[in-house]
């Protein structure tokens, strides 16, 4: 007999999934869609929230349906070697490469920016990233319930914030919708499902799930399908949550460039929507409710990557490892946030494509009796073509052509579906899974990968 969660259950651990999900970093996403897609805003603004909203959503319920333990557990049914592999990239991608480097800089361009006299941004950024990592590695050395309560407080406080925001936007706009700017003139609802990649919130899904399955869990639910449907439950609230505002900040983004011009990120439009409907006050209180909202972020995104690293390797001490990640934390921060955002593209290119598929490979996995050879051949399709994706638009980032990776490029361009899209790897992922999947039916799945 399936136990059952009360709705106030779900409705908690909802809005404990949305406060995981909702750093700072996010907001700055959708105001600059809003400001680059302009006229184009809600095909654009559709295609973000597929990849920012119902990808986090799609992770959360395939840990949960999996039955995993946790995401290496899941990704070592391709190989035990792939889920180390697959594992460790992910947390460095939400953690010190691009993720929690973000947390400081977007403080410090939503909140300290204004402040700062013309021509010292840099130095400003160096000294606002030295006191901000220094107190996020106090308290990761040092971790104390503090965080958690602050957080937890900050979260709604925050939000409701960006919703008086909102409705003075909706309200009274600064300005109309302006010209659709770049990708989205021509296609905007592409440009905005890949923009989506950049809260990397899908990613985050799949090492968030384990919290929410066990909160649920430490409500005395033990049945597989009753975990099943209180995670998906929890997590429609949480995307809900997050999809309302993605569309109200990309609104307010469009709405934006006539009265504040167009910025190359998301970052000074809300302090300057702030300064422009609420004067000084308001641009005070939104920095200083950020700034903390991100360095509580920054320092579960310390704390969490030092746990993990110190399992893999348990003669490190997780002391030295909050010390050795900060540290990278800080340095890749003082590149500055547009820079971050435009590295970290290549890496999710590549990324995203392997985390969308695993979530395919493990519903369909009780299809093809959960055989190894589907997971290899699968992934392994998929891979070879994000790696070239993400090549591609390294080579784009930093001006430099890669010219073994030409032909490569030319070939995949012709044969591939979607490619040019920066979807070419679905067709040939789902064509592989059907076919080595009909083959480990017939031949009867001898090699299975472990579910636990």
């Amino acid at each position: 007999m399936k136990e059952k969660v009360s709705k106030s259950a779900y409705v908690a651990i909802g809005f404990m999934l949305f406060a995981l999900f909702f750093g700072a970093g996010n907001l700055i996403f959708p105001a600059q869609l809003g400001q680059y897609a302009g006229e184009n805003l809600w095909p654009a603004i559709i295609g973000f929230l597929v990849t920012g909203v119902g990808l986090p959503l799609l992770g959360v319920i395939a840990i949960a349906f999996s039955g995993s333990s946790n995401l290496q557990e899941l990704a070592s049914r391709v190989h035990p070697a792939y889920g180390v592999f697959f594992t460790a990239l992910l947390y460095l991608t939400i953690g010190p490469f691009f993720a929690a480097p973000r947390t400081g800089t977007v403080a410090y361009e939503v909140g300290i920016l204004t402040f700062v006299p013309e021509g010292s941004e840099q130095l400003g950024l160096l000294i606002f990233t030295i006191l901000f990592f220094a107190v996020a590695l106090l308290f990761s050395l040092y971790p104390t319930k503090i965080v958690d309560t602050v957080g937890k407080l900050l979260a709604p406080a925050l939000v409701l914030l960006i919703v008086v925001l909102l409705a003075a936007a909706f309200i009274n706009p600064m300005s109309s919708a302006g010209e659709a700017q770049e990708g989205y003139s021509s296609g905007a609802f592409v440009t905005g499902f890949l923009e989506g990649y950049n809260t990397m919130d899908a990613l985050a899904s799949l090492v968030f799930a384990i919290i929410v399955i066990n909160a649920i869990k430490a409500l005395g639910i033990k049945d597989k399908g009753s975990i099943l449907s209180a995670a998906s439950k929890s997590g429609i609230i949480a995307i809900t949550l997050l999809g309302v505002i993605y569309i109200g900040i990309a609104y307010l983004g469009s709405t934006s460039v006539g009265a504040l011009g167009l910025f190359d990120n998301g970052g000074p439009v809300l302090s300057g929507a702030a300064a422009h409907y609420f004067g000084n006050v308001g641009s005070i209180l939104l920095a200083v409710m950020i700034i903390l909202a991100c360095l509580t972020t920054a320092i579960g995104l310390i704390t969490a990557n030092a746990e993990y690293f110190h399992t893999l390797f348990p003669k490190i001490s997780y002391k030295k490892l909050v010390v050795f990640f900060a540290t990278i934390t800080f340095i890749i921060a003082n590149f500055g946030l547009t820079n971050i955002i435009s590295f970290s593209i290549p890496v999710l290119m590549f990324l995203y494509p392997l985390a969308i598929v695993l979530m395919l490979l493990t519903f369909a996995s009780p299809l093809f009796n959960n055989a190894r050879l589907v997971y290899v051949a699968t992934i392994g399709v998929t891979f070879l073509i994000a790696i070239v994706d993400g090549i591609t638009t390294l080579s784009g980032t930093i001006g430099v052509e890669f010219g073994f990776i030409a032909p490569v490029v030319d070939f995949y361009d012709a044969a591939l579906p979607l490619y040019n899209q920066g979807l070419g790897w679905l067709v040939p992922a789902l064509v592989v899974m059907i076919i080595t999947g009909i083959i480990s039916r017939v031949s009867g799945g001898s090699t299975a990968a472990e579910t636990n």
